[in-house]
């Protein structure tokens, strides 16, 4: 309690920037979780983040939002956005200066976390509205790689607090335009850009 006390207390915290923030989806977001390895198949179920097995509310992790972020490897804000001369200190700067919580986010329909039911013969889960997706990627060569991945539909949102440790790289502004212009262009989930792009409907 001491110690929980004294960080609270620090003069760091003081002085960062706490927002309370909401994503609204703009389109459908799909999901591809990974099993932890490449050989195990997951059910098209198993792709969505539960928050445990026996409670099936669909969230995200917060590790998501970051890397949308401040990812190098990937098609983060960032790097999709700024200047590929300046964009990975942009990523370092949010990787290092920004905190989401909590570490796990529910998604939101009319204020109510979203539970997911059972997949029927439609391949639709009446519970949530969740569907199945069907694609077919291409790997090198050309080569066919179909994917089975759950879809969930709009309306949906996400809210969490967002802190903004004090810095000198990065301003809140830049934090929440690059959450803006990467919510239009890339989106969250995975086939970004056709799925999961979003709106900040509050930033408070």
């Amino acid at each position: 309690m001491v110690a929980e006390t004294a960080v609270q207390d620090s003069p760091l915290l003081k002085e960062a920037i706490v927002r309370k923030v909401r994503l609204k989806g703009l389109a459908d977001i799909m999901f591809d979780r990974y099993a932890g390895d490449n050989n195990t198949k997951l059910e098209p179920h198993q792709k969505f983040y539960f928050r445990s097995e026996t409670q099936k509310i669909i969230g995200m992790p917060s590790l998501n939002i970051m890397s949308f972020l401040s990812a190098h490897n990937t098609n983060s804000a960032p790097k999709r956005l700024r200047d590929k001369r300046k964009y990975k200190d942009i990523c370092n700067a949010n990787l290092s200066f920004v905190i989401i919580n909590p570490s796990w986010i529910p998604f939101l329909r009319d204020g109510k976390p979203i539970e997911f039911g059972k997949f029927g013969p439609d391949e639709v889960d009446p519970l949530s509205g969740a569907w199945i997706g069907h694609h077919v990627g291409r790997l090198e060569k050309g080569i066919p790689n179909p994917k089975e991945r759950p879809v969930l539909p709009l309306p949906w949102s996400l809210e969490f607090e967002l802190t903004i440790l004090p810095n000198k790289e990065i301003k809140e502004q830049e934090i929440m335009n690059l959450m803006e212009e990467g919510g239009r262009a890339i989106g969250l989930g995975t086939f970004r850009g056709v799925f999961g792009k979003f709106m900040v409907d509050c930033w408070e």
